[in-house]
Formats: structure tokens, sequence, C-alpha cells
């Protein structure tokens, strides 16, 4: 699966492009999506080949309150707009993932504004968890039942085959029109596997080598990936890992975590999942990390741990920000995408994965760990790389083979080409 070798960019559109906050859902398209032809050059010097967009579609606030699946936000542009750009990035050599946001819906969708208008007698009442026996903030003349209580986000009724057959025509109409190349599932823990299987039947039928990601924040991620459903989803549990070794400057919490995972009896040994430092959702990797020498050493685990590498918009050059004040904090705009001493030590690696078949599909291996190094092995049957990193202020030294290897202070050292 190509996805297996890309190096992924994570871009949330509305952000990215400086969108208003809220959709009037009358002005003109803003074609503001064409930004993204500028930053292209910057994405291969870092030698990005997949990109994953946030919510696209038309949309009243964030993009994750969907009014129209079928039409890119106005705010953003229109559909021609992102049509010639999925094609400028095909033509240079970059796939394109789209955010799929199917468990919920915005108040302003077509099947829920007809409930809001006939209330009972609607012919769309079974698409959603509905309550004529009471009211709502409002004033609908109903309850409905929203994602995690927001009441913002309607909750689809994902049992009902209209709901599923009409979610799955846009899919689509995405791929056909946009000839996009993978899908990330919203939520996708609150999805339901008979959907999930039948969406990705769906999608094979139409592109072959058609990605599948799901965003799970917390659970048993074999439930929905498997050759059944999802191709890979969210690492939210390497991704603490992660962070929270540097900041207690303890890689014991680390290697526990990739032995779990991957290691000779590992829970997820034989899935790329999908790994990050930070996205629209958390705080950024600048920001989290109380030492920012570490982010060195932590960009090489990104590219040389098991699973599929993604770098979220402007962490590359260090941004900073942080999402419990508000949103918009770790979702903002740059004028132009820079590159610094971060962002040639990130393109590097990037560029080193990118033609490493042992870091696409290598087995895990533990070779030695102390409170602040991590030695292991990346393996495959006709090769294997040795990696040893180093997130302390201190050189360190290991043992390899009778010889006696330094790895410099907040490093990642290649043991063996």
């Amino acid at each position: 699966m190509w996805a297996d070798k890309s190096s992924f960019y994570h871009i949330y559109p509305l952000g990215f492009c400086d969108s208003p906050q809220q959709n009037d859902f009358t002005s003109t398209p803003a074609s503001c999506l064409f930004k993204i032809y500028d930053w292209i050059p910057h994405l291969k010097k870092m030698g990005i080949n997949a990109v994953y967009f946030g919510p696209v579609f038309e949309s009243g606030t964030h993009g994750y309150d969907t009014k129209d699946y079928f039409k890119i936000d106005r705010r953003l542009g229109d559909n021609q707009d992102f049509k010639a750009l999925v094609t400028k990035l095909h033509q240079a050599g970059i796939k394109v993932v789209l955010d799929a946001v199917f468990n919920h819906v915005g108040r302003d969708f077509f099947a829920f504004e007809d409930i809001k208008h006939h209330k009972a007698t609607s012919h769309y009442c079974s698409w959603f968890k509905l309550n004529f026996g009471a009211d709502n903030r409002y004033h609908d003349g109903f309850c409905y039942e929203g994602w995690d209580g927001c009441d913002d986000l309607v909750k689809l009724n994902l049992t009902n085959p209209e709901v599923r057959e009409y979610l799955l025509r846009a899919v689509a109409y995405w791929i056909d029109e946009f000839q996009i190349d993978g899908l990330r599932m919203d939520v996708a823990h609150y999805l339901s596997p008979s959907f999930l299987h039948e969406l990705r039947q769906m999608c094979l039928s139409r592109k072959a080598d058609f990605w599948l990601m799901g965003e799970m924040v917390f659970g048993n991620y074999n439930r929905l990936v498997n050759s059944r459903m999802l191709n890979s989803c969210t690492n939210y549990e390497l991704y603490k890992a992660l962070h929270s070794s540097c900041n207690t400057g303890n890689l014991f919490e680390l290697a526990h975590t990739l032995n779990r995972q991957f290691g000779s009896n590992g829970v997820y040994s034989g899935h790329n999942l999908y790994n990050f430092l930070d996205n629209h959702d958390v705080s950024r990797i600048a920001s989290v990390i109380k030492n920012p020498q570490q982010l060195k050493p932590l960009y090489a685990l990104l590219y040389t741990l098991p699973g599929i590498p993604s770098v979220y918009y402007g962490s590359e050059w260090g941004a900073t920000g942080v999402r419990e004040r508000n949103d918009s904090e770790v979702r903002c705009s740059y004028a132009n995408p820079q590159f610094n001493d971060l962002s040639t030590h990130i393109a590097w690696w990037s560029n080193y994965r990118n033609h490493s078949e042992t870091l696409a599909f290598g087995k895990y291996r533990e070779i030695e760990v102390r409170k602040e190094i991590l030695v292991f092995s990346r393996y495959t049957e006709e090769k294997e790389l040795i990696f040893a990193v180093n997130i302390s202020s201190e050189s360190q030294e290991i043992q390899h083979r009778q010889q006696k290897i330094t790895v410099a202070p907040y490093s990642m050292e290649i043991i063996n080409f």
C-alpha cells in the first residue's frame, strides 16, 4: 500500500487559509485553496508525498459540522478549485487524503433542516435519534442526540440504510470527481464496524489502492484496523509516550509502549499505524515539550519507529500553540512556509524513510533501554537497521558488536546503514 511508504503532511484548511470562523452560506467562493500551490515546493523539500486535509466540505463553523457533503466550503473555494488542487498535488507526486465526518452533521444539514420545518412528518426523522416529547435550547420542538453532548453536532443514525447510501454516494463522488486517494474517518471509534466494512468494499471497487485511516483516541485499534475495515488509525498511545518520555526523562515509558504494540508479541504487529507529534486537536509539540532541544530526537523517532509519520503544518519549523486556550491557537495561518535547522533535520529523516523498505515494513526489536537512551532495531529478512536515540544533554556510550559508540546529546545515530 502506498501509504505505508509515505511521509504525511497534515493541513487544517480553514485555519491554513485564515477563513472566517462563521460561514454565511451566501458569499462568493473565496478560492483560498490556491495558497497551497505556493507550498508545494516546500512539501517536496520536506520529503512529503501525501497530504491529509482536515474538513473541506461546506460547513457552518470549524468544518466538522457538515452542511453539504457534495460541495467544497465556500470559505475555501469551490469544487473546481479543489479539483485543480488535487491535480496539482498529484502532478507533484503527492497523494491526497480527506477528512470524512460521518458520525455527525451540522444543524444546517439538509435532512435536519427538513425535520426542523416538518417536525415528526419529515421523511428524514429516521436519519437521526429524535425525541418529540421534549424540546432543546434552540426550541426546535424536539430533542436529538449530539456528538459527546455537543448539540451543534447532530449524530447520524448509521443503522439507517438511507443514511449509509447517502454517505457512500458522497464518497464515490469524491473519488470519481476529485480522484482522492484516501479518507481519514473522524471519530472512527464511534462508527459501526459493519458501516466501515461496507465503506471499504465500495472504495476498493472504485480505486484498488484506496486507503482508509481512522481517528481512534482510545480502545483496541484491532477492533477496526483489520483486513475488513480500516488500513490504519491514529496512534494516540504512542503519541503520548513520545512526548511524556522526553518530559520526564524516562524512555522506559516509550520502550514499554513500543514492546506492547510492536514487540515479538505486539498487539499491533503487522499494522502500520498513523504516527504524529501533534495535530489540530492537541497543543503543538513545541509547546508541549519542556526542552526544545529534544524536538530533533523526537522527530527522528517519528520517522524510524513502526508506523506512518505525519507532520502538522507549521510544526516543522517549531511553531507553538496551546489548544487549551482555543482551537485557533493550533489552527492558525502562516503567510509563507519557513525552513530552519529543525525543518532541515525533519526533511533529512523524511527523505531517508521514503527510500527505506526496512522502515516502511520492518519489524521492531528493543536492544537496550536506559532512562535517556533507547537502542532499537528495525529489520526485515533482507536488512537490519539499528538506531540509538539520546534525549539527554550528555553524550552516551553504547556497546555494539564489541565496539563502543558515542551518541551525541539530543540526537539519533544510525549504528549500521
